[in-house]
């Protein structure tokens, strides 16, 4: 599925030290608020394959879940917490589960309700770092899960309400991946929705009990 840009590459012209040529390499732009500001499900979809940044570490987005009006979203089971949902695009919004672990999302849809959990990383740069958040020494175990991420990526409440291009950033994806779709995980309201999208394939993804069958290739 193509998707429209929401910022701009740019060129670094860079000498090449062992021939003195210049060469071209194109620097991804980061995502501008108004990439997060059209429909949620669409906004969700093109995140995959975009990169994630906080503090000294980054990952590439491979998995994600919308919600909006649904009945499993927060805007209709904590309305008042899920404030944020209803008032903002292209914010953070990260909430606490299990009295334990805290879930990423980004607030969307300039017109509605509506915010993208980020489900999954494929862990990029700070995996040092990462590994002593987690104590684990397994890197598919780092980022693989909305609780595991936010543990790797040091995320918490305090990131609640902030813009995104804060302490998080966005980068661009580099090219559109193949993305697929499935139910969502975990919840037991709208369970019909096929609303989980992910990169096929990729070790990174968090494990579901799907038959196979239940994905949709949309890209």
């Amino acid at each position: 599925m193509g998707s429209r840009r929401f910022g701009q590459r740019h060129l670094n012209n860079s000498a090449n030290p062992s021939s003195g040529r210049r060469t071209n390499r194109i620097i991804m732009a980061y995502l501008k608020r108004a990439f997060f500001a059209r429909d949620t499900v669409t906004v969700a979809q093109d995140l995959i394959g975009t990169t994630l940044f906080t503090g000294n570490c980054s990952g590439r987005i491979v998995e994600t879940e919308a919600y909006t009006t649904d009945a499993a979203s927060h805007a209709v089971t904590r309305f008042k917490q899920a404030q944020i949902m209803r008032e903002t695009y292209g914010h953070v919004y990260v909430y606490l589960i299990y009295g334990m672990y805290f879930c990423l999302n980004f607030t969307t849809d300039a017109n509605s309700p509506g915010a993208v959990l980020i489900r999954a990383l494929e862990p990029l740069r700070g995996v040092e770092e990462m590994k002593q958040r987690r104590n684990n020494d397994d890197v598919k175990k780092l980022t693989s899960g909305p609780g595991r991420l936010t543990q790797a990526l040091a995320i918490d409440l305090s990131f609640n309400g902030k813009a995104i291009g804060r302490e998080i950033k966005l980068q661009e994806r580099k090219d559109t991946p193949i993305i697929a779709a499935s139910p969502r995980i975990g919840i037991s309201k709208a369970t019909e929705l096929p609303w989980r999208f992910f990169e096929p394939g990729n070790p990174f993804v968090s494990p579901a009990k799907f038959n196979q069958s239940a994905f949709l290739s949309i890209a």
